[in-house]
């Protein structure tokens, strides 16, 4: 694990996951060298994410808050053992899931920037659905009929660590697309948008005088990853584009950090899923079958991939590659995204060796 040649510098000594995981390397702020910093959490499932620390000789800057208002507290908290008194005066969210911008209210006085998809992608995401999908979880689990009690203890599991309640939301004030750089205390700090692919407006955060990257949920190391935008293909071209760069140091949006090697087996990930699930498109299997088929084949379950955490989340990429396969570059609404959830809870059900362990109903 690339991992091991950073030092944990302020741990939180948290001896479990928050999803009761035993850890893959402790919880805490890296000092990654070069006066850079990665609040990392294990093992890398939902919510369990990571963000970056970059210090200039005056200000420091933020790459992405927590999913809720605890856990970016404690993170700010470590954050405040290194940074020696001067401000995080900018924060970069690298994409509009709450997990990587939903503690932005930590920080009113900061400089918060954004690309202009993820600034609208924002606006449909609140801490109401997930107050939502707990409400119904529980209600599913007493409902012992068509799988609904088996979906309802995954989506129990899915919210339980997260305190959804007591968020207040806030959107990054400036936006941009393409590219766009920062002066950082008197170091260059590059932002480059490469979405839509996990989301509709992803980012990459580059500090060339450190050789080193914050890839958002580009990259998921040890974590299976998520297609909820797509297309596939601008996935793809973001980690050729990553392999290209002069980058020694690479940060996840979760799991450990990475090298390029890393990026490459995430680039495998994609290249099998989109080949497997174009072929069952094409024989004319739904998505909802194709996705099974394939986390349960035994061409996956010889791959490295098939051990990473949360494999189950190919039912969510399976059902955008089949809208892009065909021709529909629309986004499913909230209805069809919580039915979609359902159906992953379901398949996690049928991966019982799988991480989170506690999301799989005995």
């Amino acid at each position: 694990m690339d991992l091991d040649r950073f030092k944990c510098v302020v741990p939180t000594g948290a001896a479990r996951t928050r999803y009761d995981e035993v850890p893959a390397y402790p919880e805490g702020l890296y000092d990654l060298g070069n006066r850079l910093y990665a609040w990392m959490v294990p093992n890398g499932s939902w919510g369990e994410s990571n963000s970056g620390l970059i210090v200039g000789d005056t200000e420091a800057l933020l790459v992405d808050t927590l999913w809720d208002v605890a856990h970016t507290r404690q993170m700010l908290d470590a954050m405040g053992k290194v940074l020696d008194g001067r401000p995080i005066g900018h924060v970069v969210n690298t994409h509009a899931d709450g997990d990587h911008c939903w503690g932005n209210e930590l920080l009113p006085d900061a400089a918060s920037i954004t690309t202009q998809a993820a600034y609208d992608e924002m606006a449909g995401l609140q801490p109401k659905s997930m107050i939502l999908v707990g409400r119904l979880a529980r209600l599913m689990r007493r409902v012992p009929l068509f799988g609904a009690a088996r979906s309802g203890h995954w989506l129990g599991a899915f919210v339980a660590p997260y305190d959804f309640k007591h968020l207040s939301p806030v959107r990054p004030r400036r936006q941009f697309s393409g590219e766009m750089q920062l002066w950082i205390g008197g170091r260059v700090v590059e932002l480059i948008e490469v979405g839509s692919a996990h989301t509709r407006g992803d980012l990459l955060v580059h500090v060339p005088d450190a050789k080193a990257l914050f890839c958002g949920d580009i990259l998921f190391i040890g974590s299976t990853p998520v297609l909820w935008a797509g297309p596939v293909a601008n996935w793809l071209a973001a980690l050729d584009r990553i392999l290209e760069m002069d980058v020694d140091v690479i940060v996840p949006g979760h799991g450990p950090t990475t090298d390029k090697a890393g990026v490459r087996r995430v680039r495998a990930y994609w290249e099998f899923v989109e080949r497997e699930a174009r072929r069952r498109f094409d024989a004319g299997m739904s998505a909802t079958k194709a996705a099974r088929d394939i986390v349960l084949s035994p061409e996956f379950t010889a791959q490295p991939f098939a051990g990473w955490n949360s494999p189950e989340r190919i039912m969510a990429s399976v059902h955008t590659l089949y809208r892009h396969f065909a021709g529909r570059t629309g986004h499913p609404n909230k209805l069809q995204v919580f039915n979609i959830m359902r159906k992953q809870g379901l398949l996690a059900q049928e991966l019982p060796d799988a991480q989170p362990q506690v999301m799989r109903k005995r």
